[in-house]
């Protein structure tokens, strides 16, 4: 659950920066919010496969 955790506060943590790029255009919180997808799709990626293991190993 520490995983999910890290999850839900990754997307929380992105919120002020998609408004600061959608509502105000702010291009540098554009980046920022690409580097975070980044991060969480690394981090599901992860999580898909500690899942994977886990179910494989019993």
């Amino acid at each position: 659950m520490k995983r999910f955790e890290e999850l839900k506060n990754l997307v929380m943590g992105l919120e002020s920066d998609f408004e600061k790029f959608y509502d105000k255009k702010n291009n540098a919180a554009g980046t920022r919010v690409r580097k975070g997808m980044q991060e969480l799709k690394n981090l599901a990626q992860d999580i898909r496969v500690q899942v994977q293991e886990t179910k494989n190993n019993g």
